[in-house]
């Protein structure tokens, strides 16, 4: 039975489960569904994929991370931080939302789910200390302002390309709003964030989201939010516009045979570095550069057309059989003018008093159908069924690619897993496995990837929802997936008219949670560096900003900087009796007065290698400043371990020591390290009369000795006796 339940921890669900459980589990299911359908959808957006890939993220993945984690009040799904890096790890290699992207997010999960199933097989967990918790702050603290910042473009009603770093793209969002914001969609936005906020604030067990979310869509449906008129090339009754449009598309179109060629070059490149062709290898490489060159020239044309032609109003018309007719009416700072009988104001009485725009992508426009729209975004069309369930094509230079991302979205959605894991613990008083929660974590990302999911991990929100509906076991979670499945066979037209500044506004409440400026706080009072650890960690993530590997990456380096820097440089103190206190103390920290002729230095940590002569100095420092030192006692407590260096170190000690006239005790050695002083011979050098097991015989020992013809005339030691 042990084993069955080790393979299936589900099993020990059902030890004295009764029918008020089922109903509690129930209840919570739906609950936390609720708030996982309009959040995932979100949260998909902000990865960079269709809204409907979030359903797709919130169909398996809830279920099979319960069924075979540990902890029965988790609840997973797409998640902020995850989402966002996923966005991260992707935007080099394809367009956000194109048919590559949504290949290489799925390619993505499975990797990650692969990664988390190797380590918890493995018992690997612990390798999640290398994402120390200052690390962790500083960059949670980051992607929460980088994932805000980032709806703002979708709050305002503005389109901006991504710049080459978080903070431009803010900036453009931010001129472009200062001219172009789209009031009614600012509306939206603002009035969901509104209502989640009351609603969280006077009626918590009400489900804010859900409210929100379906106020907005009734508004959005009754007033015809989203106002699209497909429209031919020749309603725009602006030759110059219609002129940016043909070479627009041009521009896209002349970027695809380029990206074959470049491929075709790429295949080529490979096979001349297979067969060691020098000549071959030199030809690919120059052709992939001009290329590669001619390529970034036309995309940065494209941008600067994709801006103008974003940046373009009009002022829409019917005509007498229907049709819309679009005149120019303002252009900022691109040299276009404005249709002089707009700017007269002969046709502005008959217009329908919205303002147009072009709907610009990363396609080329189709000039028969031209998208003017003359409303707000909204989700759109949502498939209806569930996913076709299917292996991700795997490329091994992609998945080469990804591998550093993959590795670091497993640590840290881990991290975060495990984290709200061990909070809700902490209450229930459920016993927890690291290595079994990686397990079922890598198995939701695994089986969610066959169902088209994106990288996933454990919500902190939405666990707090689970815990607090009263939910007793994983199955509540088992219920968030079936309604989430009911949702996408029956009910996903309901979600046409949700505007994307609603998603928006969501996002922005749920990620004001992991802003914690007290943790900076925390930090720096527990260890200064600790604290400045996690404020550089902040700061590069945001410069950094969209690559925020390279944030997690400084993070990281630092705390192990920091580690290696204490491993290397101990603290190696001379310890010394207060009169009215039975122990010993530092000598420096509290100020006591050391004894003349020994000297009680303690070693703070494993002897090894790196930090052996740093032992050795702080010896022969002690015997240079100290004249009337007779005797060395090495406290050798802390010392939980040694290598063939600190061993080969003692031994010269001992002869560096001795032959200066003085002598050398040690007192406290552990077995361990004990079994090597006996495998190297060194017992015998250092003599059993010098081995001591506690610092107070020792002093008790060797004081008389030392002091028989000494003339201190007040020795902080002398009363050491009473302590053994």
């Amino acid at each position: 039975m042990q084993i069955l339940t080790k393979l299936f921890p589900f099993l020990s669900w059902f030890k004295d489960y009764n029918l008020e459980g089922f109903k509690a589990d129930f209840i919570a299911g739906v609950t936390v569904a609720l708030v996982l359908i309009p959040q995932s959808m979100a949260y998909a957006q902000l990865a960079g994929m269709p809204s409907y890939y979030g359903l797709y993220a919130a169909f398996l993945p809830p279920m099979l991370a319960s069924l075979f984690g540990s902890s029965r009040q988790l609840a997973t799904g797409p998640v902020a931080v995850v989402s966002l890096m996923t966005a991260a790890s992707l935007e080099p290699l394809a367009t956000a939302g194109s048919e590559g992207y949504i290949a290489y997010a799925i390619l993505l999960a499975l990797m990650v789910g692969l990664f988390q199933l190797s380590l918890g097989i493995l018992r690997l967990g612990i390798v999640v200390n290398f994402l120390s918790h200052p690390v962790v702050n500083g960059f949670t603290n980051a992607a929460a302002i980088i994932i805000a910042s980032s709806q703002l473009s979708k709050m305002f009603g503005v389109s901006v390309d991504s710049a080459k770093h978080h903070y431009e793209t803010i900036i453009n969002v931010c001129k472009a709003a200062a001219h172009y914001t789209h009031f009614p969609t600012l509306f939206m936005g603002v009035l969901s964030f509104a209502i989640m906020y009351f609603l969280k604030k006077f009626y918590p067990k009400v489900p804010n989201v859900l409210v929100a979310v379906s106020i907005t869509i009734l508004i959005a449906w009754s007033t015809g939010f989203e106002h699209n008129s497909p429209s031919p090339i020749e309603a725009i009754q602006s030759l110059e516009v219609r002129a940016d449009i043909e070479t627009f598309n041009k521009l896209t179109s002349d970027l695809i045979p380029l990206a074959e060629e470049r491929t075709k070059v790429g295949i080529a490149l490979d096979q001349a570095k297979q067969i060691n062709d020098p000549i071959g290898t030199l030809d690919a490489e120059h052709d992939i550069h001009v290329i590669s060159v001619k390529m970034d020239r036309i995309k940065h044309e494209l941008g600067a057309y994709r801006k103008k032609l974003r940046n373009m109003l009009f002022t829409g018309i019917k005509a007498e059989d229907g049709s819309m007719r679009f005149y120019l009416n303002k252009i900022e700072s691109e040299g276009v003018k404005p249709d002089e009988n707009i700017v007269d104001g002969a046709l502005v009485a008959e217009s329908d008093g919205r303002t147009w725009r072009i709907k610009v992508g990363n396609r080329p426009i189709d000039v028969a159908q031209v998208i003017m729209t003359g409303g707000g975004a909204v989700v759109g069309v949502v498939p209806k069924g569930v996913p076709a369930l299917g292996i991700p094509h795997i490329d091994i230079k992609v998945v080469l690619k990804l591998f550093p991302f993959a590795a670091i979205i497993a640590l840290l959605g881990f991290m975060e897993a495990i984290s709200i894991a061990k909070a809700m613990a902490a209450k229930t008083g459920q016993r927890l496995d690291p290595n079994q929660e990686l397990i079922g974590q890598g198995i939701a990302n695994i089986i969610g990837a066959i169902g088209k999911s994106y990288p996933i991990s454990g919500s902190f929100s939405r666990s707090a929802v689970n815990l607090q509906a009263g939910a007793i076991s994983g199955l509540s979670s088992v219920f968030t997936s079936l309604v989430v499945v009911i949702t996408l066979l029956f009910f996903t037209p309901l979600l046409y008219h949700l505007p994307q500044s609603v998603l928006a506004s969501v996002i922005m409440m749920a990620v004001i949670g992991l802003i914690n400026v007290s943790g900076f706080i925390h930090a720096w009072r527990a260890q200064w560096y600790d604290g400045a650890i996690s404020i550089i960690t902040f700061i590069a993530t945001l410069v950094f900003a969209p690559h925020l590997d390279k944030g997690i990456m400084v993070g990281v380096v630092l705390s192990l900087g920091v580690f290696l820097y204490k491993s290397m440089r101990p603290t190696v103190p001379s310890l010394s009796r207060h009169g009215d206190e039975d122990v010993f103390r530092c000598a420096v920290t509290h100020g006591l007065k050391e004894c003349e002729y020994m000297d009680l230095v303690r070693f703070d940590g494993p002897l090894f290698f790196a930090n052996a002569s740093y032992l050795e100095d702080q010896i022969n420092d002690r015997m240079v400043n100290k004249p009337t030192l007779k005797h060395i006692i090495i406290v050798s407590n802390g010392i939980n371990d040694i290598d063939a260096s600190g061993e080969e170190v003692i031994s010269l000690l001992i002869d560096n020591i001795r032959s200066s006239g003085r002598d050398i005790s040690f007192s406290g050695v552990n077995e361990s390290v004990f079994k090597v002083f006996e495998r190297t011979h060194l017992i015998a050098k250092i003599g059993a009369d010098h081995l001591y097991p506690t610092m107070a015989k020792a002093v008790c020992s060797i004081h008389p000795v030392t002091h028989s013809e000494g003339q201190e005339l007040s020795c902080p030691l002398s009363n050491a006796c009473s302590l053994v």
